[in-house]
């Protein structure tokens, strides 16, 4: 039998949802009643109704045909949790081995190398699973070196496939390897049952421990065996719907061969029964509960398999549907008795015995006859045996036995015995003539039957469970299995009555959660002093979570309910998970209510082809106001939650910082989905969630009146254990953030264009000096307390800084005059800044009347004066870098905008030497040069040719000054000159500069910089050496202090050919002779090998390197000059 989505129309069972829905009638379109037996026998041999030569037709047509992959979600419910696993095996390590790469990966693939993106992604799960291998531990963890390969080898082929999953995204390898992308899906479906199902085992068996390992691994193997071995169609093959002449499948359209469909049913039968046996074989035969667990682990998957031969599992073994249906029903038969007669025994009387009110050996008949007798009759009705009027006959006889003695086995009063018997009886009468009366007939009287056996077994316990009366339970319980018991036949009802089916849904959805919420956070039982006890694990938790939002989209997809439901539904489910997050009681509910207010533009507003499927401008407006609201009620849980990770109450601004970023990544739906177009919702969704950022950052002091601090806030911040440890703590005051904050506001507002200050130059002009203000104020706040008088200088600094680069970015008509005057007065303030800052120090601090010693107030106010100038120091390099920064982008954007310029001028005379324009078109080229801005190339030659010189200035200035950064800071790093000259690549074409200098020789002042700064400091550290004996190598070598300097000088003279040479290069790039640079090459060894100064050693060391650099790119400029001839 073919799967759903590939059987033919007439064959599928079909159910009316109109007026005439309660009589459950089933036709084909040929008039004729539907048939199970008619609908198997069609679908298992769907090629029995054609020729062989339609046959043949239709499989030659089912060719290659490129397209996306469409099994990715089935691959995911496999692979992720398994990636996820491994990364949580390998640690840090491989998590950031696997980001950096994928990040390359993803830079390369947007700069479409396609090829070198796919490269890119198995470099990245290769040297991810090298890291594992190093980090992992497995053999140590596991105690055994054979298990440790083992496990080493399972996580590698894991990681192979993850490979593989990505290879198939890759469009180009379908277009240019069919064959192979075929090979790779077979392989992922054929392997993938194996590797997930281990993995998935290994994990839970992790965490909840070895009992019952053996069916962890079953029901897992059942799952990816449903997902992977049932038949499926190939992604890649065109499958032209059309020609299949009502379900035909060519054979070869499946993904999986009947080879991989014949290995993956022995697996699925045969390796739980064999790991079970590996792992209990000195227990194996020790009682009948164990060789109950021998039935159980091979009769489960073997009855699994059987019903998956309904949808073409067993096409490997024949096609014949008659075959078929007797080997479902003999083999079927037989595993039913095995595996009832097991449950009993493993199961029924071992956990639940104490409910059986009937003494053996009558119990053992009436339990088998009750459980065998169900799952008989559920199994004849899946395989469509219910089909006449004897066999409907015997089905509602049976459902009458299996209830009367279902009844006598729970201790039910033998008076009232007819009550579950007409029970039954309803059931049956409801599977065989489909009427929906006697479906609620058959809810009335269970749910009676519900509530007795609840009252009769629980209702006169006094237990309190969670923090509640055990009767209030039962009534809870009770409630929600009527409702639960309801829902379907409210679900069959007409279109117009699904209201009802909603409704009930939504009430079962919220008992659930209320009871799962007083079960898991509520987990205390006080009776008899036992408290704290695990009433309700977390996996349950996940297991109704899924299992209703299956049911949800079932009914979905069926068009039981509405959207509205569904998203109702969907949010309450999902909102039952975060109590595996966070301990909060009300998590629950605050959660729901986040859900509902984040999740209607993904799942109301669906309907693509509608125009009422966007929101309008006032729906997206209250859904931003919803989602507000719901993240101020989530407050709480957020203050929780940070509790928990900091370990400690975190701060109001931290606080409400992390509420305006959750807004803002709440409200991300409703712009991405509805206002895509709308850059003004961007802008905003920016500002947002900047300004949540910053305050997570900074968490500047927020006022009393700006927070609402709850009961539970206020009872967690009212701890004096901090107080009574450490005392009071003099804190730094933090309100100047609030400047920093608004200044960085502000220019997030700027570029994002919220404040069009490109188009007002008044507006630039308040912007420009309300960022320096800002600044200014933070900056002296934070760093420069004491002096009053600095922080005006610093305050004018800062402005002046904001304004020249404001008005460089953005220009003005008069702002190219003014501009070198603001710069020069960033040069005046410099120095006057720094020396007013010694000295005002020096007074502020000699003026108090501290009773110090001549010596600690000295060395004190000199540890000042030097902190509060390195500061300075540190401020000007950042202007100075940032001036040249800017400038240096300045200049290159108007080359840049020259050469287009250029480049369209010669486009279009051509153009017009060969045709005309066209009047739009000419209206076109008039629009473009007029909307030029006015600070163009030819206002740049006559008023803006001071921007080189001021850029070079500002370069040498932030040179210099991080030079004496690093002389104060680290004593002149050797280190320190490889990161700071650099710095020179910043240097403009100017002729004033350098004569000459070009964006050729960019790279001279950066090779010269390095190869001064060392000789310089050489010679500096010989002479120190030598006039203050610091080396001690006289009395180590016995030699006077002239011989030392002699030889570091001779050996610092011979690393200067290969510097100078190199530098020359540098600067000409023309090539020299091949021998000249090589013959320099030795002199540099003795002063890496004998030289005292390691500024020798390094500069020599350098040497060679430039002399290789210098040989190897003149040979390449000489092929490449060769190749041009």
């Amino acid at each position: 039998m073919l799967p759903p989505e590939l059987q033919p129309r007439f064959f599928r069972p079909y159910i009316s949802s109109s007026l005439s829905a309660p009589s459950f009638s089933s036709f084909n379109d040929d008039g004729r009643p539907y048939s199970p037996e008619q609908s198997a026998a069609a679908t298992a041999a769907p090629n029995s109704h054609f020729p062989a030569g339609a046959r043949s037709t239709s499989a030659s047509r089912s060719r290659f045909s490129p397209s996306s992959f469409s099994h990715n979600a089935r691959i995911a419910v496999a692979l992720v949790p398994c990636a996820a696993f491994l990364l949580d095996l390998g640690g840090a390590p491989v998590v950031a081995t696997l980001t950096l790469g994928l990040m390359l990966s993803y830079i390369l693939d947007s700069l479409d190398l396609k090829s070198a993106a796919f490269f890119g992604v198995w470099l990245s799960l290769i040297a991810s699973q090298v890291a594992f291998f190093f980090t992992s531990s497995l053999v140590s963890a596991l105690s055994s070196v054979p298990l440790g390969l083992l496990a080493s080898f399972l996580c590698s082929q894991a990681n192979f496939l993850i490979g593989v999953w990505a290879s198939l995204q890759f469009k180009w390898i379908q277009l240019e390897n069919p064959s192979i992308v075929l090979a790779l899906e077979r392989l992922l479906f054929a392997c993938l049952p194996f590797i997930a199902s281990s993995i998935f085992a290994w994990a839970t068996i992790s965490a909840v421990g070895m009992n019952n390992a053996s069916y962890y691994l079953m029901v897992f193997n059942c799952v990816f065996y449903w997902l992977f071995a049932i038949p499926r169609v190939s992604s890649f093959k065109a499958k032209q719907e059309v020609k299949y002449h009502g379900g035909e499948v060519p054979d070869d359209t499946f993904i999986l061969s009947p080879v991989e469909s014949c290995f993956l049913t022995l697996y699925l039968l045969f390796f739980p029964l064999m790991f079970h046996v590996a792992s209990h074989y000195s227990v194996m035969f020790s009682s009948a509960a164990s060789l109950c667990d021998l039935i159980l682990l091979f009769f489960i998957p073997f009855l699994l398999q059987l019903f998956a031969s309904t949808r073409g599992a067993l096409r490997w073994v024949t096609r014949n549907p008659q075959q078929l249906h007797s080997i479902r029903v003999v083999n079927g038969a037989l595993a039913l008795v095995l595996v009832i007669v097991a449950l009993e025994v493993r199961v029924v009387f071992h956990s639940f015995g104490r409910y059986i009110q009937v003494p053996p050996p009558l119990n053992y008949l009436l339990v088998t006859t009750t459980m065998l007798g169900g799952a008989a009759g559920a199994g004849g009705y899946a395989l469509g045996m219910v089909s006449d009027a004897f066999s409907s006959l015997v089905f509602t006889s049976l459902a009458v036995i299996v209830s009367a003695a279902g009844a006598i086995v729970v201790g039910f009063p033998i008076l009232f015995l007819p009550l579950p018997s007409v029970t039954g009886f309803y059931l049956a009468r409801f599977f065989t003539k489909k009427s929906l009366p006697s479906y609620f007939s058959f809810v009335v009287l269970g749910s009676l039957m519900v509530a007795w056996f609840v009252m009769h077994n629980f209702w006169d316990l006094n237990i309190w469970l969670a923090g509640m009366a055990l009767k209030s339970f039962c009534k809870l319980i009770v409630a929600n299995v009527m409702i639960a018991m309801a829902i379907p036949g409210l679900a069959l009802l007409p279109q117009k009555l699904h209201f009802l089916a909603e409704a009930g849904l939504t009430c079962h959805a919220l008992l659930l959660c209320y009871i799962e919420n007083r079960f898991f956070n509520y987990s205390g039982i006080y009776y008899y002093g036992l408290e704290d006890d695990v009433m309700y694990p977390s996996y349950m938790v996940i297991i109704t979570t899924l299992v209703g939002l299956a049911l949800v989209r079932r009914l979905s997809v069926d068009q039981r309910i509405g959207q509205k439901a569904v998203w109702i539904l969907t949010c309450l489910y999902s909102s039952k998970l975060a109590m595996m997050c966070i301990s909060s009681k009300s998590v629950v509910w605050v959660s729901a209510i986040l859900l509902l207010a984040v999740s209607p533009p993904m799942l109301l507003y669906k309907d693509k082809t509608r125009m009422s499927s966007k929101m309008k401008p006032w729906q997206g407006y209250a859904h931003a106001s919803v989602v507000a609201l719901s993240v101020w009620f989530f407050r709480e849980t957020i203050f929780e939650a940070l509790q928990w990770w900091n370990g400690k109450s975190p701060s109001d601004g931290l606080l409400l910082g992390f509420c305006i970023v959750l807004t803002g990544l709440a409200c991300l739906p409703i712009v991405a989905m509805h206002f895509s177009h709308v850059l003004s919702a961007k802008r905003y969704l920016v500002l947002v969630v900047a300004t949540g950022v910053l305050f997570i950052l900074m968490q500047p002091p927020i006022p009393m009146a700006w927070t609402y601090r709850s009961e539970m806030i206020k009872a967690a911040r009212q701890s004096s254990d901090d107080i009574s440890i450490y005392g009071f703590i003099a804190s730094k005051p933090t309100w100047p953030s609030w400047l920093l904050i608004f200044a960085i506001l502000l220019t997030l507002a700027s570029v994002t264009s919220f404040i069009p200050i490109k188009y007002i130059v008044e507006l630039r002009a308040v912007y420009s000096i309300a960022m320096g203000i800002a600044l200014g104020v933070y900056i002296s706040a934070e760093y420069f307390l004491q002096a009053a008088v600095l922080h005006v200088l610093v305050v004018v600094t800062m402005v002046c800084t904001s304004v020249f680069v404001v008005f460089t970015h953005i220009p003005s008509a008069s702002s190219t005059k003014l501009l070198p005057w603001v710069f020069a007065s960033l040069i005046a303030l410099f120095p006057v800044t720094y020396l007013l800052e010694g000295q005002v120090r020096i007074n502020s601090i000699l003026g108090d009347g501290v009773d110090l010693g001549e010596e600690d107030r000295r060395l004190s106010t000199l540890l000042a004066v030097e902190g509060a100038r390195t500061s300075l120091l540190g401020l000007y390099a950042a202007i100075f870098m940032l001036i040249a920064l800017e400038i240096k982008f300045e200049l290159a954007s108007l080359m840049r905008e020259k050469s287009v310029e250029s480049g369209g001028i010669r486009h279009s005379q051509s153009s017009q030497s060969s045709s005309g324009f066209a009047p739009r078109m000419r209206f076109m080229q008039q629009r473009r040069v007029s909307s030029v801005p006015t600070f163009t190339i030819k206002r740049m030659a006559a008023e803006g040719a001071w921007m080189p010189a001021v850029g070079n200035v500002a370069t040498v200035m932030c040179f210099a000054t991080c030079l004496i950064l690093n002389i104060n800071l680290t004593g002149g790093s050797n280190q320190a000159i490889f990161f700071l000259a650099p710095i020179l690549l910043l240097l403009n074409q100017d002729s004033d500069f350098v004569a000459g200098f070009g964006d050729k020789q960019r790279y001279f002042p950066v090779t010269v910089a390095i190869s001064v700064y060392l000789v310089l400091t050489t010679l500096f550290s010989i002479w120190e050496d030598v006039w203050h004996g610091n080396g001690g190598w006289s009395i180590e070598i016995g030699g006077p202090d002239w011989f030392f300097a002699v030889k570091n000088l001779a050996l610092l003279i011979l690393t200067f050919p290969s510097h100078i040479l190199f530098n020359r290069f540098v600067w000409s790039y023309t090539k020299q002779a091949d021998t000249t640079p090589l013959i320099t090459l030795p002199l540099n060894l003795p002063s890496i090998i004998i030289a005292d100064v390691m500024k020798i050693k390094i500069l020599g060391v350098l040497g060679i390197i430039y002399t290789i650099a210098q040989s190897l790119v003149s040979r390449q400029q000489h092929i490449s000059g060769l190749k041009y001839i």
